[in-house]
């Protein structure tokens, strides 16, 4: 176990820094096995990537094995509400059920469609920093990290303004069981928050049925009615799904890469000289502290990684934030980079499970980034953050700013 001295994602100190842990990993080898949490970690850019495309392996296996067949232990029965709520959208979902599902969603999600939302989201960026601006500052993280894209993707879903309170601490405690090994504790909060979002969906959906929308629940429902039919099943995990992953990494990136620009002060100084900075930055910031820092697979036919074999029924542990950092990849991956133009990272993922809200993220990030350097040019920490417990999601649990 000495191999992992220095990568424990329960630590504090790890948590906050686990770059130089990953340097190690990649020191010691392409697939490393790690005990505590029976996964295969990989920590090279080439080896992550070309797996995210490999169909050997997948994010469930019950389309092919039953538990028992996979020799996996079935999740316990009080688990079950999250279970049913998370294992039917498509992220973890495979073909054919991955692709109908995605075709239709993707329909929401084209360019044309993405590229109307810029002025509603560059207006909401200029007002929700206009309010933090004409207080003096306050919370980056509840302020405008958080609000933002939350309304985005709540508008995008029609979800009325008056509903969305709930929408970031459900999504919150059901992220939570993405860690390692989550506790009871914490899958008592899934659970809780699965049973809830779920039933304001049900009702969500009841509702546009009857009176339809110009928004996407409406188009779910119409198209159902259709050649490409959703159970209300998939109509709930899918409307769920892209409210969750439709803010968590914008927020995460968000607070993330401040708090980078913060501790740099000549590449902050070089974004705020220069706003066309804010596309390459936007890049370089989700490359530099990866919002999500691990994502697993299934191993369905056995794979060989240099010579190690990994057989069937195992779980592959993808390091995105040690990809992230891969030296033959990346100039001095170390070193913030702004004006990066080389930069293939993987925050986005790849293969079937590309992040279909990528081009809407990009987006929202560089509408809070431009309306800050435009309208807070003098904005300052005035506190060190406090880190998330979390490792697989990275984020801050406040960060303090003044103006």
């Amino acid at each position: 176990m000495a191999v992992f001295d220095s990568f424990d994602p329960w630590d504090p100190a790890f948590v906050a820094d686990p770059y130089p842990a990953y340097a190690e990993l990649r020191a010691r080898g392409r697939v490393l096995y790690y005990e505590p949490s029976d996964q295969w970690l990989v920590p090279h850019h080439a080896d992550v990537s070309a797996l995210l495309r490999d169909r050997r392996l997948g994010r469930t296996y019950v389309h092919r094995f039953t538990h028992e067949e996979f020799g996996r232990t079935p999740p316990p029965p009080e688990h079950e509400p999250f279970h049913t709520l998370n294992d039917h959208g498509m992220l973890d979902l495979e073909p054919p059920d991955h692709t109908r599902i995605r075709r239709l969603v993707s329909k929401a999600f084209t360019p044309r469609t993405v590229e109307r939302l810029k002025p509603y989201v560059r207006s909401l960026a200029d007002e929700l920093v206009g309010d933090l601006v004409a207080v003096g500052g306050g919370d980056l993280l509840t302020d405008v990290a958080e609000p933002l894209p939350v309304a985005v993707i709540a508008e995008m879903l029609g979800i009325p303004e008056s509903d969305r309170a709930p929408l970031r601490p459900w999504s919150a405690d059901i992220c939570g069981m993405y860690e390692l090994n989550p506790s009871e504790e914490t899958a008592a909060r899934a659970v809780r928050a699965s049973l809830e979002f779920s039933e304001y969906l049900r009702t969500l959906i009841a509702a546009r049925r009857k009176t339809p929308g110009d928004d996407l629940v409406s188009a779910l429902i119409a198209a159902h009615d259709e050649d490409d039919r959703l159970t209300e099943q998939e109509m709930v995990s899918t409307c769920a799904l892209l409210l969750n992953a439709g803010h968590e990494a914008t927020v995460n990136t968000t607070v993330n890469g401040w708090w980078a620009l913060f501790r740099d002060p000549a590449q902050l100084a070089a974004l705020r000289a220069d706003h066309s900075l804010v596309p390459t930055a936007v890049e370089e910031l989700m490359r530099y502290d990866t919002p999500l820092q691990l994502f697993e697979r299934w191993v369905l036919d056995e794979i060989e990684i240099d010579g190690t074999t990994i057989p069937r029924g195992a779980e592959v542990a993808m390091l995105f934030g040690s990809a992230n950092h891969d030296p033959a990849v990346f100039t001095a991956p170390d070193r913030l980079d702004l004006a990066r133009r080389d930069n293939p990272h993987i925050s986005f993922s790849a293969g079937i499970h590309y992040c279909i809200g990528a081009p809407l993220a990009r987006i929202e990030l560089a509408a809070s980034m431009t309306a800050l350097l435009e309208h807070a040019p003098t904005l300052r920490p005035t506190a060190e953050p406090e880190r998330t417990p979390n490792f697989v999601i990275r984020g801050l649990k406040g960060l303090a700013v003044e103006v």
